[in-house]
This record gives structure tokens, C-alpha cells and sequence, in this order.
């Protein structure tokens, strides 16, 4: 009896080890794929953003792109807002609230907010920031922000809603953001201009029908004086900077869907992580 348990656990650590490996594997061949395609000719422009993406606490490489864009552009009231802005973990502002900036998230899942409130104590505490739970529509947004801003000059805007955030976008007056982020849906071709149909009840339901392409929102931000200057590297992100501030001395032209379209690659995803659950505790900042 003692031998077959022994011939069990060993099977099972075999078994095991094995699995560790090929899971090993799997993640190196995701990061030799990464590191080829941002070393391919489509990326080496310097103006191009691409090859400036990273991961802090962003869903994969936003973090590093939006802090190459101030980065030429420079900022103004170092404040933002981020709708949709999840558990907080894993968003495009965290980072900036680690580095001073402070802002407003607006979220609809109550458990997502009480999650967040407890990660993020520190910097509600501060009054560095300020969270909304509220479930944003194209009727309520523009009254929202309205109401939240105060800033003369909001530096960015951020949203990931997975679903209605074109209609979000199109209603929003009652700010200018220098940046703005957005989720697009990178199944349709650059070409393309398709958008949902809109349904103030709307709720991801898993599948790959959501948003906008990326057309479609390269057109409804230039009406708004918007350039599409990037997208990440998975394909599910697009940036725009206002036009008095996205010169072709900074950013590579043209700002159009065609030029900047990356497709969905989202099985890189696991590429950008740290090995880790994510995770947020005090810190302190030094030198």
C-alpha cells in the first residue's frame, strides 16, 4: 500500500511539474511574440507610442502610453476621470494617483466600489480622490461631470464601460479633456465605422459584440476637436489628444483609424502580468 501511494504522489508531482513547465513555456513564447512585433518595422518611428507601453497597475500597456503622451504634451491640472473604473486594481489611473495626480472614478457595481474604497483608503482619505457610484448614461454623463469638475482644464478621461461608451462620449460637453482613452472593439477593420445599438440597460454579456470600432470613434472625436494618435497593443485601447496639442511633430500622422489600428490580440494579456494577484498596499515615496 505505502509503494502506491508513493507511485500516486509521485505521478501527481510529475504531473504537476509538468504543467508549471508548459504553462512557462506558453508565457515566454507570449513574450518572444511581444518583443518581435515591437521591434518590427510598423514600430520603429519614435513618434509612434507603441514601443512605450507598460504595465503598473493599467489592464496591460496603457500605463506606459499615457505617461509618453503627457509626457511630450505636458500637463496642466494633473487631475482626471475614469468611468468605469473597476474594483481599482486594475484601471488606467491608479498609476497617477500613485504619482501625485488625483481625480474622480465613477463606477456602477456597487461590490466593485466597496472593494475600491477599501484598496484605495489611502488617497480617498487624502481627498485626492473622489468615488461615484453610479451607473453612467448618455442622458445622466454630461450632468455628472458637470457637477464633479471643477478643473478648468481636466487632463484626461478615461472609459472602459463595454458597451454604450460612444454614446457616452458623444454626449459629453460640459468638458474638454486634453487626453481621452476608450475602449474600441478591434473585430471591425480600420475601415469600418460600426457602433451598437444604443440601450441605456446595457450589460457585457461576454461576447465580442460591444462599443465601437475604431472608425467610428476616430470620427465622432475629430468632429469633437480629437486626434487619434495611438492605440495599445492588444487592440483594445485608443488615445486621442486635443488637436491644438497633437502636432505632427509629436505624434505620427495620419491620425486616422487606418493608420493607428492595432487588431485584438488579447491572448497577450498574460504577457503584461507580474506573476502576482494584483495587489495595493501603503507606500512611500523616496528621494
Amino acid at each position: 500500500m505505502k509503494n502506491g501511494i508513493r507511485s500516486i504522489l509521485g505521478d501527481e508531482h510529475r504531473h504537476n511539474a509538468a504543467t508549471k513547465l508548459s504553462q512557462a513555456a506558453h508565457l515566454a513564447a507570449l513574450h518572444a511574440h511581444r518583443t518581435a512585433l515591437l521591434e518590427s518595422p510598423r514600430y520603429a518611428d519614435e513618434k509612434r507610442l507603441l514601443k512605450f507601453g507598460c504595465r503598473v497597475y493599467s489592464q496591460s500597456d496603457e500605463d506606459g502610453i499615457l505617461q509618453e503622451i503627457f509626457r511630450r504634451i505636458g500637463t496642466k491640472s494633473r487631475s482626471f476621470i475614469e468611468i468605469g473604473s473597476g474594483n481599482g486594481l486594475e484601471n488606467n489611473t491608479l498609476y497617477l494617483l500613485v504619482q501625485g495626480w488625483r481625480g474622480i472614478w465613477i463606477e456602477a457595481s456597487s461590490k466593485k466600489v466597496i472593494a475600491a474604497r477599501n484598496t484605495v483608503a489611502r488617497f480617498t482619505a487624502e481627498a485626492s480622490l473622489r468615488m461615484e457610484q453610479q451607473r453612467v448614461s448618455a442622458e445622466n454623463v454630461d450632468s455628472l461631470l458637470g457637477r464633479l469638475v471643477s478643473d478648468s482644464e481636466l487632463d484626461l478621461l478615461s472609459v472602459d464601460i463595454d458597451g454604450n461608451d460612444f454614446y457616452i462620449l458623444q454626449a459629453i460637453r460640459s468638458v474638454s479633456p486634453r487626453v481621452i482613452v476608450c475602449e474600441y472593439n478591434a473585430k471591425f477593420p480600420p475601415n469600418l465605422s460600426w457602433v451598437m445599438e444604443y440601450d441605456a440597460s446595457h450589460h457585457w454579456n461576454g461576447t465580442d459584440y460591444f462599443g465601437a470600432s475604431l472608425k467610428a470613434l476616430e470620427l465622432l472625436l475629430g468632429g469633437k476637436g480629437y486626434a487619434l494618435v495611438g492605440c495599445n497593443l492588444l487592440g483594445c485601447n485608443a488615445f486621442f489628444v486635443r488637436k491644438d496639442l497633437a502636432s505632427e511633430s509629436l505624434f505620427y500622422s495620419p491620425f486616422t483609424a487606418e493608420n493607428h489600428y492595432e487588431p485584438a490580440r488579447y491572448f497577450l494579456l498574460a504577457a503584461y502580468q507580474s506573476g502576482f494577484p494584483a495587489g495595493f498596499g501603503p507606500f512611500r515615496s523616496f528621494g
